[in-house]
């Protein structure tokens, strides 16, 4: 099974158009009862690459991470119904790392994605347009592009799939071994040649080393289809700027992690109501300043009947990317499902950010991220 695995005509709400009143003998047709409509149209695909994804992809960083989010593996049958969901509402795009799940647990995420895979009972089609993209951690010990190669091919092994959809490198090693850098890069073009992905991509590149990297893949006929980048209303810096425009130039599609901040974007939390761990240091430094920012997003949510996290997530959607929030419920997937269908206003969007600038406090960002 080659796992790009998009899907067929995704469903969801189901409008009831019985509008007639009670005392009226009218009702409406039958064919008009119950109409199911998709969460988004088949035209509101994404391009990335050769492949075509949904506007919105599920993260799964929390799949197996017991220190930051308190994985356990009794969450496993919930997790298998977030999956079920995802792909019957349309989602196909679905983000994972081989460095995703602490301790023994290690790429707990891609095994668990390769199980739910294979109990998905739903569309076999949808089944199989299901696009995996993964990314390969630049551990010190990976210094030959046979190395790289191999973590592909151990990645492959733990999903039990025969193709990656988007085979990463999960971040540049720029800043402290430009040497190992160089093997990484022809690590991508052999995965690539070998037909173990279906397209490559780079995450945590700044603007210099992510014209570097395309220059460097086009030379060798490998096309540099993604650039994974903290990007939300609380990381819209310089950076993420340039990267965007770079991006939108090249024909590189942005995928933004963290659209939700972490959490600090849902309007749940507050400086007397923290997550708990290492979150709650973090959202104790940054919270207080984020006032102006989640009034904004209240004032949106309410205007437009969606919830804060909604709103958060679509800005990023009308920006250009490819937004992938992480799930643990299906309370959390049904309300980020909730973000697609429908686009935030050019004012809506202007006034959003004005609050973000008003914003004292911004997100802090990843360690990894280059220049």
């Amino acid at each position: 099974m080659a796992l790009l695995i998009s899907h067929s005509a995704p469903t969801t709400a189901y409008i009831s158009c019985s509008a007639a009143s009670r005392n009226s003998s009218i009702s409406s047709p039958p064919l008009l009862k119950n109409l199911k409509f998709p969460r988004f149209w088949p035209w509101q695909k994404v391009k990335i690459g050769p492949m075509n994804v949904s506007p919105m992809g599920f993260g799964t960083w929390a799949w197996g991470n017991q220190l930051l989010w308190g994985y356990e593996e009794s969450m496993d049958d919930e997790l298998q119904q977030i999956f079920n969901l995802a792909v019957e509402s349309g989602i196909n795009l679905f983000d994972t790392a081989d460095s995703y799940g602490t301790g023994k647990l290690n790429g707990q995420s891609e095994k668990l994605l390769g199980k739910f895979i294979r109990n998905f009972q739903g569309n076999k089609q949808a089944r199989d347009n299901i696009v995996i993209a993964t990314k390969f951690a630049a551990y010190p010990w990976r210094l030959t592009p046979n190395q790289f190669v191999a973590a592909c091919e151990s990645s492959l092994d733990r999903i039990q799939i025969e193709q990656i959809g988007i085979g990463q490198l999960h971040w540049s090693t720029a800043n402290y071994a430009p040497l190992q850098e160089r093997a990484l890069w022809d690590g991508l073009v052999a995965m690539y040649d070998k037909g173990l992905v279906k397209a490559v991509g780079v995450s945590n590149y700044g603007p210099k080393q992510l014209l570097k990297v395309h220059e460097y893949l086009k030379a060798r006929g490998v096309p540099l289809c993604s650039a994974q980048v903290q990007f939300s209303l609380l990381s819209i810096g310089k950076d993420q700027i340039e990267i965007k425009n770079i991006c939108d130039s090249l024909g590189i599609r942005v995928i933004a992690y963290s659209p939700l901040g972490l959490g600090m974007l849902t309007g749940k939390y507050s400086a007397n109501n923290l997550p708990n761990g290492p979150r709650g240091l973090l959202f104790r430094q940054i919270l207080p300043g984020l006032e102006p920012l989640l009034n904004s997003l209240k004032e949106t949510a309410q205007r437009r009947r969606k919830t804060v996290s909604q709103v958060a997530i679509n800005w990023c959607i009308s920006k250009g990317t490819i937004p992938i929030p992480g799930v643990k419920s299906m309370k959390q997937a049904e309300e980020n499902l909730g973000a697609l269908g429908w686009q935030l206003s050019s004012d809506e969007l202007l006034q959003l950010e004005y609050a973000a600038a008003e914003s004292p406090r911004k997100m802090v960002q990843n360690i990894f991220q280059t220049r």
